[in-house]
């Protein structure tokens, strides 16, 4: 990837921080995203731009974006990190659950990719990579609306690819298994909770470091434009689904 400008949502914890770690070692100038300003300001970084953005206004997501291209320069990379999990059934699920995810999940995704892409198109260069989940394409109890919003990254990822790879635009999938982010603390069901924490012992009591999503993160972007790495599942060896 040609250095420059990373923008990275949800960058306050999980995925989405060691993303930045990564990003920041390799020496690109960052503009970091999240509601919480005290994480990611606790990184110490140098050469970065953060700003407390909710995802799910588009103003406030290109607001910041122009702000930080005027900084530094272009928009080489977005990585769609943002995302919440609130697992539950169907039938007893509050529906503002739903929304919140729906809102989070899919429109967030949709709001970084329409601050970033006029430019890039203009540009003819640049990388989006949307950080989706193994339940974009494969189902699990309770994670009905959960898969759905994540099935819906995937379907306009595919979809964006197809309408702007002739203008020499990436637009990348990387869907990981279970992981130890703050993801699970966003359900409110505290049974189903618990039965998250016992699947994980079938796992050996810890699921994935989320390091090394930021590692295939990096090594997506980091090949040369002409090469597109569509997609990457990435999760731990004793995930059996």
């Amino acid at each position: 990837m040609k250095s420059g400008l990373v923008v990275i949502t949800g960058a306050s914890s999980g995925f989405g921080m060691e993303i930045a770690k990564k990003f920041h070692s390799e020496g690109n100038p960052l503009l970091l995203l999240a509601r919480r300003l005290e994480p990611m300001e606790a990184l110490g970084f140098d050469n970065v731009m953060i700003r407390s953005v909710d995802v799910t206004c588009a103003d406030q997501v290109r607001n910041a974006v122009v702000e930080a291209e005027e900084v530094y320069g272009p928009v080489q990379l977005l990585v769609n990190n943002a995302g919440v999990m609130q697992l539950g059934n169907l039938w007893d699920q509050d529906p503002h659950e739903w929304e919140t995810m729906m809102n989070v999940n899919v429109g967030g995704v949709l709001n970084g990719i329409r601050a970033v892409i006029n430019g890039m198109i203009e540009r003819e260069e640049g990388t989006i990579i949307n950080i989706s989940s193994i339940a974009g394409f494969k189902t699990f109890t309770n994670h009905a609306v959960y898969s759905a919003t994540k099935f819906g990254v995937h379907a306009l990822t595919e979809t964006l690819r197809n309408e702007v790879s002739g203008s020499n635009i990436r637009v990348l999938l990387v869907s990981p298994g279970a992981a130890e982010t703050e993801l699970l603390s966003h359900t409110t069901d505290k049974e189903i909770k618990d039965g998250y924490e016992k699947w994980k012992e079938t796992m050996g009591g810890k699921s994935m470091d989320p390091k090394y999503v930021a590692e295939v993160v990096s090594m997506m972007a980091n090949m040369p434009q002409e090469v597109s790495i569509r997609e990457v599942v990435i999760a731990p060896t004793k995930q059996d689904n």
